[in-house]
């Protein structure tokens, strides 16, 4: 599947130009933003690890083969890419245990940088924030063009859609969770399950993005839409919105789409009807999330992209830095900038 029949148009127009997306995994950095003051004492022990070439779930083996801990109780935050340079939060749980010798772990592909007690465990998207340093090599863009682009990107967002690598290489992933949902059947791994409805799930929330994007008024609040923050799970319906708010045109507050799932939409009038009609059009999915035991939520539909900034290292090199709340994905930043071609492979992403 192509990457518009994943995520959906493009709002700001055709890309300005096409540049090579991660040459070297030092092309591409993810830091985790934590803001928990960590106690110094406690059960738990967390680490701050930079990781070159690894997976997260490959450190959390590797933290739980050398600590003898099990596996369930190495947690991290958010899951981050393989072919990049991370730094992510892990925690151990070690009840009555001192701080177990990681030094043979350290290498090249993986350091620690900072490592606390702390008296509850890491819980899976406990970080606010992702930040990004991302560098584009061999750029081929309109040099005024692109300029104004990233200055449109910066004042008014992107639609949040959930990137390519959700869904798999060519998207496998949803391919795979369609056949099992033919099957009315769910994934017996625990991993491979909430990967899949994860998977459905996100392809769902895009096609309703992707219609608002098509009319222009995926920024724009309309009647019966559902509101939500940035960065907090609160929501209320657009008719008790002020007239004179104007936290919509600071960015600070956004129309939202359903994630699919059991129950009531906590949207109506017409983007309810649009969103079940989504949801009726892709029955099997939809209907598969709910046998799953899935609830409905809500998903902001704009992407507000905090302290973007710019530079050129070289005439044929940009170089991005940016924020972004967690769940959300750099490719729905950089697409609107160029087209990508990827020489390693591998996911953009500030998940979980």
């Amino acid at each position: 599947m192509t990457d518009v029949e994943l995520l959906g148009p493009l709002a700001w127009g055709e890309p300005c130009g096409a540049a090579v997306l991660k040459a070297a995994p030092e092309d591409f950095r993810v830091t985790e933003v934590l803001d928990i003051e960590l106690s110094g004492e406690g059960e738990h022990l967390w680490l701050l690890l930079e990781k070159r070439g690894l997976n997260t779930e490959e450190v959390a083996r590797k933290l739980a083969r050398l600590s003898g801990v099990s596996l369930r109780n190495i947690s991290y935050a958010g899951l981050k890419d393989r072919q990049a340079v991370t730094r992510q939060w892990f925690s151990l749980q070690l009840p009555g245990k001192a701080d177990p010798d990681l030094s043979s772990l350290w290498g090249d592909n993986l350091s620690c940088l900072q490592q606390q007690r702390h008296k509850r465990k890491l819980q899976r998207g406990a970080h606010s924030a992702n930040r990004f340093l991302i560098r584009l090599t061999e750029l081929q863009a309109d040099p005024t063009a692109l300029e104004e682009r990233l200055q449109q990107l910066a004042a008014q967002g992107v639609p949040n859609y959930f990137g390519p690598q959700r869904f798999g290489h060519a998207g496998g992933n949803l391919q795979a969770a369609t056949s099992w949902a033919q099957r009315a059947a769910l994934p017996p791994a625990r991993g491979t399950r909430s990967r899949l409805l994860s998977t459905a799930r996100s392809y769902l929330f895009n096609q309703m993005l992707a219609e608002r994007v098509s009319d222009g008024s995926w920024n724009r609040v309309l009647p019966g839409d559902c509101l939500a923050f940035t960065q907090s799970r609160s929501q209320f319906p657009a008719s008790e919105l002020a007239a004179d708010d104007d936290r919509v045109g600071r960015l600070d507050l956004h129309p939202t789409a359903a994630l699919w799932g059991a129950g009531a939409l906590a949207s109506s009038g017409a983007q309810a009807e649009m969103e079940t009609a989504v949801a009726t059009q892709h029955a099997l999915l939809a209907q598969w999330l709910v046998a799953a035991g899935l609830e409905q939520a809500r998903r902001i539909l704009r992407l507000p992209i905090a302290g973007l900034t710019w530079h050129y290292p070289s005439s044929d090199c940009l170089e991005l830095e940016f924020t972004l709340p967690t769940g959300c994905f750099a490719t729905a930043v950089l697409r609107e900038l160029v087209v990508l071609v990827s020489q390693a492979g591998g996911g953009i992403e500030s998940e979980n």
